[in-house]
Order: C-alpha cells, then sequence, then structure tokens
C-alpha cells in the first residue's frame, strides 16, 4: 500500500464544475510530481471518467487527491467515492468497450488501463468506491 506523502485534498463531486475542478486539481498534482505530458493525460482522463461516474451514476460523491510514495517512487493517488445504488454487474461494468452512455466512452474498464493500480468496491444499495494511482516513471 501507498504512504501519503503530502498535499491531501477532498472535493465534493455534486455539479459538472465540480469535475473540472477535479480535472485542474489532479492535473497540478501530475505536474508537481513531474509526470510525464502523456502520463498526465492518462491520469486526468481516467480522473475525470471516474468523477463522472460518480455524479451521474452515484448521484453524487466526493474525490480525495494525493500525492503518494512507494519505494522511492512518487505517484498521484484519486479516490473516488459515492452513495449511489452500486454496480449490480461488475464484471460487464468492467468489459472492455462496455458503457452505460453519455461519459467519455472509457468505461471503467478504459480508466483501468489508463493507470498504474486500479481498486473497486461496489455493492448493490451501498454505493460505490474507485482509488486509482499513476506513478511517476
Amino acid at each position: 500500500m501507498s504512504v501519503p506523502a503530502s498535499d491531501t485534498a477532498t472535493l465534493p463531486i455534486c455539479t459538472g464544475d465540480d469535475v473540472v475542478r477535479l480535472r485542474q486539481l489532479v492535473r497540478t498534482r501530475a505536474l508537481e510530481i513531474r509526470l510525464s505530458l502523456v502520463d498526465q493525460t492518462k491520469l486526468v482522463t481516467a480522473a475525470s471518467e471516474l468523477a463522472r461516474n460518480t455524479l451521474v451514476h452515484g448521484g453524487s460523491g466526493s474525490a480525495v487527491v494525493e500525492t503518494v510514495e512507494k519505494g522511492g517512487r512518487r505517484g498521484v493517488r484519486a479516490a473516488f467515492v459515492d452513495s449511489g445504488p452500486g454496480i449490480p454487474d461488475l464484471d460487464l461494468a468492467m468489459t472492455a468497450g462496455w458503457t452505460s452512455g453519455g461519459g467519455l466512452g472509457l468505461g471503467l474498464s478504459g480508466a483501468k488501463r489508463l493507470v498504474d493500480e486500479f481498486d473497486i468496491d461496489t455493492e448493490v444499495g451501498r454505493g460505490t468506491s474507485v482509488t486509482v494511482v499513476k506513478w511517476a516513471r
């Protein structure tokens, strides 16, 4: 498990403007740890998809974004939590190319491919949490 280094921020995800603020924060953190432009883009894209999912499918929620360190490497971790309906068929939701529509077309599997670490916990009636990490090379 990665250990927080510094700069933890919690943002609500209740509106489209919150999704934009989350994207900006993730990009700032990615720049601070000197992620390459390609890795910055991957992380911001994944975070945008997950924030949108939190808003649209979860109804609202929050995100915690932090700089982390592990084994001398620095990364950015973003954790998204909602108290929505949960995902009834996680296997289907994680199928490459599957999307519920209306988003970036990435779906959860696309977001997972863009990051180095991906963890999802969901239960119908309880909600969903997704945590991603992108490590500097």
